[in-house]
């Protein structure tokens, strides 16, 4: 009777386990950061699962060049995970808008990023936002602390600054002062023109008054910063035309040069490259006082399958998206990629702590092209490519860019017709 009632007890026990693991949620993260995937693994996966038992995660990434595509295959077919890490913009609004997004405005997460923060991922009125946001990168310029003080140059913070010292760097004649290319033409753009832009049309006040139509790229606060590049080009080595960005980061890198016009994400692979001691300066003012802006720019965020069976488990994950341990995790571990939260976030890396000290110094914006200005055609955020370079080169007078890029913008964008 003894051995019945044991076997009895111990068969009970066996479909209790059974259910309870039968009611563990996996939820499937799509994504196309491939080089997360340790960070996953290690730290971000743990640290959820041990404090959410029932819920398990699985981080499934794709190449990021074919993410696009393999995520809209599956979703198309009904076959992807139940969470999206999301790409800003259109991509995104794209997928909400055929209703394969989820609405997420309701979360409590979203209490915990600003306006600023959410509008990569919501309808154009605002009046929707459809992923969580997780990081932004911040442009500005790094620089060999140790040739600036065996020149003895100071860090400067004023346009007049930048210049003396990158004229003191070139009389010396022993590093190039800015390591910058423009045969990938992206890069005069992003971490030349959306570099410094921001202080000249005062950040989110002019970036949203041109895409209101307020505002327009022959005003003298859209073309005077091609007209500050206009006076790079004299400054960045013999050949920077043919010079590619893997270039750029190689000179530095190997010391050959003094200042690298920046975004935050260098920051991991310069640490393992370089052996000399780095620093970071924010986009210096026209004159001192003036306030300063920043391109903190939107990176990436996930967000809901609207198909996913697994609702509510996602929505739990998504939440914790938004506190202060998912914010610390993923910042100290992927250094320039500073989370969208407004959580304080202590920043392990110097470097990264110098580039996010910023937000509480000046005005945050985003890139001026990238949310509905370049939709149409011509893309205005590939003409400013073109644009850059030629202000950089000198091959076309800022005035003039500035008009071609109205007109183009104006052929086809009714706001500013």
């Amino acid at each position: 009777m003894t051995r019945k009632l044991f076997t009895l007890a111990l068969l009970g026990s066996t479909v209790i386990g059974g259910a309870a693991a039968a009611e563990d949620v996996t939820l499937t993260i799509e994504s196309w950061r491939n080089d997360d995937l340790a960070l996953w693994q290690d730290k971000i996966i743990p640290a959820f699962e041990a404090a959410n038992p029932g819920i398990k995660l699985k981080f499934t990434p794709s190449a990021p060049a074919e993410y696009n595509a393999v995520l809209n295959s599956k979703l198309d077919a009904g076959s992807a995970g139940d969470l999206i890490t999301c790409r800003p913009f259109d991509a995104s609004l794209g997928l909400y808008d055929k209703g394969q997004l989820a609405d997420l405005s309701d979360l409590d997460a979203m209490g915990s990023f600003s306006n600023v923060a959410k509008s990569a991922w919501q309808t154009d009125d605002g009046a929707a936002t459809f992923c969580v946001p997780i990081a932004s990168v911040i442009h500005g310029f790094i620089y060999n602390k140790d040739a600036f003080a065996e020149l003895g140059v100071n860090v400067p913070e004023t346009e007049d600054e930048f210049f003396a010292a990158l004229e003191k760097i070139k009389e010396d004649g022993n590093y190039v002062p800015l390591a910058m290319g423009t045969n990938d033409q992206w890069e005069a753009a992003t971490m030349g023109y959306n570099n410094i832009g921001p202080n000249y049309w005062k950040g989110e006040e002019g970036r949203l008054a041109l895409i209101a139509g307020e505002q327009k790229l022959t005003d003298d606060q859209w073309v005077a910063p091609y007209e500050t590049l206009s006076k790079w080009g004299a400054y960045m080595g013999d050949g920077y035309e043919a010079q590619t960005y893997p270039d750029s980061q190689n000179i530095f890198t190997l010391g050959r040069a003094a200042i690298y016009p920046a975004g935050s994400w260098e920051i991991s692979g310069f640490n393992t490259q370089a052996d000399f001691a780095m620093g970071a300066f924010k986009p210096p003012v026209k004159a001192a006082g003036d306030t300063c802006y920043i391109s903190d720019h939107t990176d990436i965020a996930v967000g809901l399958n609207a198909a996913s069976p697994n609702a509510e488990a996602a929505k739990t994950f998504l939440n914790w998206v938004g506190s202060a341990e998912f914010a610390s995790i993923y910042a100290n571990a992927l250094p320039g990629f500073f989370s969208l939260s407004n959580h304080e976030v202590a920043m392990e890396d110097p470097l990264a702590q110098e580039f996010v000290s910023w937000r509480g110094e000046c005005e945050s914006t985003i890139r001026s092209t990238y949310q509905i200005l370049s939709r149409g055609t011509p893309n205005l955020e590939n003409e400013t490519w073109g644009a850059s370079v030629a202000a950089i080169k000198g091959t076309k007078a800022a005035a003039d860019l500035g008009a071609d890029l109205q007109e183009g913008l104006a052929s086809w964008y009714e706001p500013q017709k």
